[in-house]
């Protein structure tokens, strides 16, 4: 039994460093190029995956294959357009989670006749895998996640209080919806239509 979960360990480790790190880099990537180098200047814009691991997060990927990370520090101040910044800088991560599924995807395609090993089609599957299911995890509009900030970027301004106000029960609602087994039930619908949207890229590319 132990071995299994050494295993098990090892072939989602690859995709949960992926997924936290590439999605972090992509939030302080773009924010630097919006005007705004408080996450270059705090040495998250990296793919180092020990400067984005939120030790709770981490361990919910590993138990529930649903986490998070360590947020990427913003000051929206700087951004040259700060509507605009906030959107991008949001949908940075997810879109950059997506488009890591895609690529691992289309180089498994061409790899599976090269590399035959059971472990190196879990291991790839995996990164495929997990990198969507924190796409879709990080768009349900709950603090701290980037669904939350995607909505405060285009509401109104006059309803983004009702967002702050429960903004420090963000993440009490997360681990109750992963205890409670209803996340998977509220996440559904996004995988799917992720997984969709994946399947017609890759149609076309391939």
């Amino acid at each position: 039994m132990f071995e299994n979960y050494i295993y098990d360990f090892l072939v989602i480790l690859p995709g949960i460093i992926t997924a936290i790190s590439f999605h972090e880099f992509a939030h302080a990537a773009v924010a630097n190029a919006m005007g705004d180098p408080t996450a270059r200047n705090s040495g998250r814009m990296s793919i180092n995956p020990m400067s984005h691991i939120d030790p709770i997060g981490f361990l919910m990927l590993m138990i529930a294959r649903f986490g998070w990370a360590k947020p990427v520090p913003v000051n929206e101040n700087n951004f040259r357009n700060r509507k605009l910044g906030n959107f991008l800088v949001s949908i940075a991560g997810i879109s950059m989670n997506i488009l890591i599924a895609i690529v691992t995807f289309i180089f498994l395609h061409y790899t599976e006749d090269i590399f035959t090993s059971e472990a190196y089609y879990n291991v790839m599957y995996s990164v495929v895998g997990i990198n969507i299911s924190f796409a879709a995890f990080n768009l349900l509009p709950v603090p701290p996640l980037d669904g939350s900030k995607l909505l405060l970027s285009v509401i109104p301004a006059k309803y983004r209080y009702a967002v702050y106000k429960y903004e420090n029960y963000g993440t009490l609602v997360l681990i109750l919806l992963i205890i409670t087994g209803t996340l998977g039930v509220v996440l559904n619908p996004i995988v799917n239509i992720i997984i969709t949207f994946i399947n017609s890229v890759i149609n076309i590319i391939l």
